[in-house]
């Protein structure tokens, strides 16, 4: 059904068709946006996968180890080890544009360049389990801000893509039919205007001659 406020003017009929251009435009890029949204989802989701998978299995045997420590160590040992760490990491946070999603970009930076500065403790009174459960998280450390990012970008990607299909199927199955209707509805009543138009000069030309005849025969018949 055509809108109710819809004018059947040439005026009206000329914007809703230019409108109707830029609304098959405007579905086209974002379908093609949704499909590259939907493909960098993907790339996604599979990196994320194969991130977890690897950080799920090093914290299990950094945790392994770390039991193992606490078995040949006293609790109080254990503590006093961590009390004084000796290096320090901080993140810094960036974004990069993925399709107008601004997803984050983790880069950590550590206080020294030292790699041995991971270790708090002397190792005269650790267990080498121990070092061996430091060493496994602070190699982790990458992957996990991977895995953070990863997952970051996922649900920032997933939310634009429902954004764009949710457009995409409101100019698909709403606005672009809508102004197909009022487009076929205006030049349906043009036409017949027209048609009615024609009619009434043909009936007016009819009486002009019609008048026109009977005046010449009374001008005969005098």
């Amino acid at each position: 059904m055509p809108a109710t406020n819809v004018n059947p003017t040439r005026m009206e009929l000329t914007r809703l068709k230019k409108k109707l251009v830029t609304a098959l435009r405007g579905h086209k890029l974002l379908k093609d946006k949704r499909d590259e949204l939907m493909r960098q989802f993907l790339d996604l989701v599979r990196e994320n996968m194969a991130l977890r998978k690897t950080v799920e299995q090093g914290i299990r045997e950094a945790n392994r180890n770390l039991v193992l420590a606490r078995s040949s160590m006293s609790d109080e040992a254990v503590r006093v080890a961590f009390m004084a760490p000796k290096q320090e990491v901080s993140l810094s946070i960036a974004t990069r544009n993925v399709m107008s999603v601004e997803i984050p970009v983790y880069t950590a930076h550590t206080r020294t360049s030292d790699s041995n500065d991971i270790y708090s403790y002397g190792y005269a009174f650790t267990s080498s389990d121990l070092d061996d459960a430091v060493k496994k998280l602070a190699d982790l450390l990458p992957d996990m801000l991977k895995l953070a990012q990863s997952e970051k970008s996922c649900q920032l990607l997933a939310s634009e893509i429902e954004k764009t299909r949710r457009r995409v199927n409101a100019l698909e199955h709403v606005l672009i039919p809508r102004m197909e209707t009022d487009i076929k509805y205006i030049t349906m009543k043009l036409d017949e205007n027209e048609r009615s138009s024609q009619v009434r000069l043909m009936k007016v030309k009819d009486m002009m001659l019609e008048e026109t005849h009977h005046y010449k025969e009374r001008q005969a018949s005098l």
